[in-house]
């Protein structure tokens, strides 16, 4: 089979072939095509030609609005492509959430974190559910930080549980902090990427910003504040019910966890997984899921997640035919 795709004079053809032409052997690739350019026009030949010419007008839209083409975001439109799923680049790629401290804009970079984004804008309480690196805790640290630049809000609170350290943090050296700390690395990490470690530490110490262990929030009730909670899938049912009732007028709260990475002791129920069910359908919540095609890390990131997804697959396959041979047996 043979296509034929003209290329726009305007396109740069080096960003849309990319450098040592890797953007267009990635698309050979995962569409089992070759193709040739000759004249302003793309000779496509092999398995799928209609897919790979999708693709490429694809990223030549792409390329119209953006002047490269990373990694992340070729293959990001490449299965998004593939998967005939739906995408509005040019809504995404001029929305900026802020601007870091060296003057670099944020941006969603995929569909679900426009739709994410535009959900923790429209609604006071959000929950972010997906697996590492698609971005849920950075753009919420980032929207926070937004919303108290435009005087939105008065503080930031930050939290996560510390299931990991468990019994142990009385051997742990130093105060509370000094021990719990190290759990919360994460969301400092985030915080001086947008602010600046200076800026972010003035703010601390001025109380505007908190990042604090999810026991420091009982008792408390939290006005014009946006709270984010981290690692969800670490709570109990208990210490959700707790977060979310701490919530206070004209504040915004973000939930974000990952079902599948839950460290809570055998038998106890993740307070994420129960908020799923119990809030689904309530007024005035929003629940955004991410999957591997929104990791924005490292290309092979989102290999090792397709990786164990598919292993736990078969693993429930395997389970549930075994159970039921079990059944028949009897």
């Amino acid at each position: 089979m043979e296509y034929k795709l003209n290329i726009p004079e305007e396109i740069n053809v080096q960003g849309l072939f990319g450098n040592y032409d890797a953007n267009i052997r990635s698309v050979e690739k995962f569409t089992g095509t070759e193709m040739n350019l000759r004249d302003g026009q793309l000779t496509i030949k092999g398995r799928d030609p209609e897919l790979a010419a999708r693709i490429i007008a694809r990223l030549i839209e792409a390329l119209a609005l953006e002047p490269e083409l990373d990694q992340q975001r070729l293959h990001y439109l490449i299965e998004m492509e593939a998967g005939g799923r739906e995408y509005d680049e040019k809504q995404t790629s001029k929305d900026v959430v802020c601007y870091t401290h060296t003057g670099r804009p944020l941006k969603p970079k995929t569909q679900a974190q426009k739709e994410y984004v535009d959900n923790i804008r429209k609604t006071d309480m959000v929950f972010g559910i997906g697996p590492a690196g698609t971005g849920k805790t950075y753009l919420a640290c980032a929207m926070a930080i937004n919303a108290y630049k435009n005087k939105e809000i008065e503080r930031i609170i930050l939290t996560r549980p510390a299931v990991e350290a468990g019994e142990r943090l009385g051997f742990l050296p130093g105060d509370m902090q000094e021990k719990v700390d190290p759990y919360l690395r994460p969301l400092y990490d985030a915080l001086y990427d947008v602010l600046g470690v200076e800026a972010a530490g003035r703010l601390r110490e001025k109380g505007a910003i908190e990042v604090v262990p999810l026991a420091y929030m009982r008792g408390r009730t939290l006005d014009n504040a946006f709270i984010i909670l981290d690692e969800a899938q670490n709570t109990t049912r208990e210490q959700m019910k707790m977060f979310l009732t701490r919530m206070g007028f004209h504040s915004k709260v973000v939930v974000t966890g990952d079902i599948t990475q839950v460290d809570l002791p055998s038998g106890t129920v993740s307070g994420l997984k129960d908020a799923q069910k119990i809030l689904k359908g309530v007024d005035g919540i929003r629940f955004n899921y991410f999957s591997e095609v929104d990791v924005v890390r490292h290309e092979l990131v989102k290999r090792i997640i397709k990786a164990y997804d598919s292993f736990d697959n078969k693993s429930k396959v395997r389970t549930s035919t075994s159970k039921g041979n079990k059944v028949s047996g009897r």
